[in-house]
């Protein structure tokens, strides 16, 4: 488990270094191992990370990750097939400084842009800031693991792992959102994209978004359905073959 968390402001006003700290303590328990945070040169963008280290335990895994020079990412997961996907790449001249799934990540994005998602096998929620296209780029696993929730107004963006850490900042207003209250009442749970706050929201399972920092803007696609057109019609005793199978 991994915290993310990230800031932009396409207005009035910058982002500080204290603005990440805030969101990174407040989410502090989720990666005991190393924390970082990243300030564009602009002051525009800031990403955070405090990273719990299972892959490539060394200082080559530290997040914030920068690659080519060209993208940074936060990321919380785990990318199962990461090993295969670098192999792949390796024979597409992609050139790795560590042993992480983070960085697979990045290359991945680099050769295939949002279309990376279909490579990816695994637990994972992320943001990508592409330098070169001003643009920020977060994603959500097809079950949704990992946790991801947003706020966008009045020119402001704000990322997370968790609510509590979006909530510190001085652009939030503490509003409830009522229907959410009604959902999680008749449910007993929060339906997605609401969180039970006013404007912050969680994004969903197999889906991406891309927010535009030249024009402010926020685009919401989903990139993955669970294909349930195909039956099986097996017998009790072959089910119990089958399911044993995968299970070893």
């Amino acid at each position: 488990m991994c915290g993310l968390t990230g800031k932009v402001i396409t207005g009035v006003g910058e982002v500080v270094n204290g603005d990440i700290k805030t969101m990174n303590d407040k989410i502090s328990h989720r990666g005991p191992d190393d924390t970082g945070i990243y300030i564009s040169d602009d002051h525009k963008v800031g990403l955070g990370n405090n990273r719990l280290a299972i892959i490539d335990l060394s200082k080559n895994g530290h997040m914030p990750m920068t690659y080519l020079n060209k993208y940074l990412i936060t990321y919380n997961g785990e990318i199962y097939n990461h090993q295969d996907e670098r192999e792949k790449l390796k024979k597409l001249g992609y050139k790795f400084s560590s042993n992480s799934d983070t960085e697979v990540i990045l290359a991945l994005y680099d050769k295939y842009g949002t279309r990376c998602l279909s490579h990816l096998r695994g637990m994972f929620a992320f943001a990508i800031y592409d330098k070169t296209s001003d643009l920020i780029f977060l994603a959500r696993d097809r079950v949704g693991k990992k946790p991801l929730k947003y706020f966008h107004k009045n020119g402001t963006f704000i990322f997370s792992s968790e609510l509590k850490a979006i909530v510190t900042q001085p652009e939030i207003k503490k509003k409830v959102d009522y229907q959410a209250i009604y959902d999680y009442l008749t449910y007993g749970y929060v339906p997605s994209p609401a969180t039970g706050f006013k404007y912050i929201f969680k994004l969903e399972s197999a889906s991406y978004l891309i927010f535009n920092i030249k024009n402010n803007s926020l685009v919401k696609q989903s990139y993955w359905h669970p294909d349930l057109t195909h039956k099986s019609r097996l017998s009790e005793k072959k089910w119990e073959e089958v399911i044993l199978t995968k299970l070893e």
